[in-house]
């Protein structure tokens, strides 16, 4: 009561009594975060329209999951800070933006060579067939790699069409 009447009038300390009641060890919160990229590519082998070079708006969330928050330091009663998560995130996905993905040995080094010659600077070659089916599960291990507790990863190849991975 002593800090309410120091309190300028327009400020109101808000009582909390049902959110410390709930706030307890039952508790599970989920982060999302999304990024997005644009790029070409093509699925080498593919006996549909995919066998040629095209592009995407590509998107790609994150949802982390933890049943405890931080307890200390500048990132108490977080799951964890989101300009960390989105710098980590951020870097993973850019990492793709404005590039020609292949699968590695997909293209000839002739190819690779001609490309090199004309400009392009933004191929990346993975060693997976670059479908939304196989992203997921890279993006998901990789931000794993980095110490997030990730529930599931979701990427989309165009705006109606997605695919989500988590391990079981």
């Amino acid at each position: 009561e002593m800090a309410k009447k120091s309190l300028p009038e327009k400020f109101e300390v808000i009582p909390a009594q049902n959110f410390a009641e709930r706030h307890d060890n039952n508790s599970e919160y989920k982060l999302v975060s999304e990024h997005s990229f644009d790029a070409a590519h093509w699925l080498h082998g593919h006996n549909g329209l995919c066998k040629n070079l095209h592009g995407h708006n590509w998107r790609v969330q994150i949802k982390l999951k933890s049943d405890k928050l931080i307890e200390e330091g500048t990132s108490r009663e977080m799951v964890c800070d989101f300009k960390d998560l989105k710098k980590d995130f951020r870097a993973l996905v850019d990492n793709f933006d404005h590039a020609l993905i292949a699968e590695k040995d997909t293209i000839s080094e002739r190819l690779l060579k001609a490309l090199a010659k004309e400009g392009f600077e933004r191929i990346r070659l993975v060693p997976f067939r670059p479908t939304c089916e196989n992203f997921a599960p890279y993006f998901y291990y990789e931000m794993k790699a980095k110490g997030y507790d990730v529930e599931v990863i979701k990427v989309w190849e165009t705006e109606i069409n997605s695919c989500e991975y988590r391990e079981k």
